[in-house]
């Protein structure tokens, strides 16, 4: 099995973005300093042979991944089983589309209903939507349209949802190569959304029966809060200037006006940026202080100290991660080595499994 390493970076101007046409573009940066330790064992492997993996997700002892290709899979007690999704319309296979954001919905142990983000092809066009699925035994159907016409194209269609501390569902949107359109409040493209569980438009959202909650966004695929209710957002710059954001409502986070420092009046500037570098930022998630997200070109599980703003590699020579999630008691992250951009073992891709106790202390 590969040995794992962890690098300490010391920096707080990191991070990196993706090709205006893909995901992953430029050469990995060489850090000025870079401290070497290891983890003392490998993570675990759960599951192998994923299909392009996007999401995770859990409920009880069993996860669950979405797979581009339009399948969840379900991994329970050493068991794996992939299910079929049935969609109302035509899957997309466009670079960088298909079965993408899955969420499942608070009572699924009842309910057994999830959220899903899907790139759709109606004619000529590629379209995104959120939509309501309902499970029975091992096949997932959708049921219910929450939002249609989420701007779509070749390339950038976010595509991440998550249920908020607030009981609300959010979801990043990509600009689909129409830089402008991140700036038009009227476009749900370019932003991050934000609504009821059922579809509706919360009453207190920024701005007036509008599902857009934050604006000016590339092509963003990570959310995930502190304990105090913050939403921080991961997002794929233009060949470099990939970004973490603090993200408030009703903000206006600069794209295509701005981007890494530089500064326009009413728009935001990032926590922390990638400079001239590329890692295509993807899932993300909070545990302890720390925001840990996936790294596609980067090649690696990442932390970043959000007090101190020092950015760590966690987990390397994974090949490219899509998505990272934490339980309370574990941090679960998916390769995707399969998306045509990668290097696949004959294993790949995989769902791995590590200890939160072995991140405690691990970062500077």
């Amino acid at each position: 099995m590969k040995k794992w390493l962890l690098f300490f970076l010391m920096a707080t101007m990191t991070l990196t973005g993706c090709n205006m046409n893909e995901e992953d573009s430029k050469t990995q940066p060489n850090p000025d300093k870079e401290v070497t330790g290891t983890l003392g064992e490998d993570p675990d492997v759960l599951v192998t042979n994923l299909h392009i993996p996007w999401s995770i997700q859990k409920e009880g002892d069993t996860m669950y991944v979405s797979e581009r290709t339009g399948t969840i899979v379900a991994w329970d007690k050493g068991k794996m089983t992939r299910q079929k999704v049935n969609l109302k319309k035509t899957l997309s296979t466009k670079a960088e589309a298909g079965l993408l954001g899955f969420s499942l919905t608070p009572d699924f142990a009842k309910s057994r209903q999830a959220f899903a983000y899907y790139t759709y092809e109606e004619g000529r066009e590629s379209i995104n939507r959120i939509v309501i699925l309902q499970k029975d035994d091992d096949k997932w159907q959708e049921m219910e349209t929450l939002i249609d016409g989420i701007p779509s194209g070749e390339f950038h269609h976010g595509g991440r949802i998550k249920i908020g501390p607030d009981d609300k569902l959010y979801a990043t949107t990509g600009d689909a190569r129409k830089p402008e359109i991140a700036q038009d409040i009227d476009s749900l493209g370019g932003k991050i959304l934000r609504m009821n569980l059922d579809g509706t438009i919360p009453k207190d959202n920024p701005f007036g029966n509008s599902y857009v909650y934050s604006y000016g966004h590339r092509n963003p695929q990570g959310l995930a809060w502190d304990e105090v209710g913050q939403l921080y957002e991961s997002e794929h710059g233009e060949s470099a200037h990939d970004e973490l954001n603090k993200i408030d409502p009703g903000k206006n986070y600069g794209w295509p006006e701005i981007e890494g420092d530089e500064q326009k009046p009413g728009m935001v500037n990032p926590l922390i940026h990638s400079g001239e570098n590329t890692w295509a930022p993807s899932g993300m998630a909070y545990f302890d202080g720390k925001l840990y997200f996936a790294a596609l070109r980067g090649e690696a599980l990442k932390g970043y100290d959000v007090q101190s703003g020092k950015l760590t590699n966690i987990i390397t020579s994974s090949g490219r991660i899509r998505d990272v999630f934490v339980d309370g008691e574990s941090l679960y992250f998916i390769s995707n080595n399969t998306d045509g951009r990668g290097n696949p073992d004959e294993k790949d891709d995989k769902l791995y499994r590590l200890p939160l106790s072995r991140l405690k202390g691990n970062m500077p």
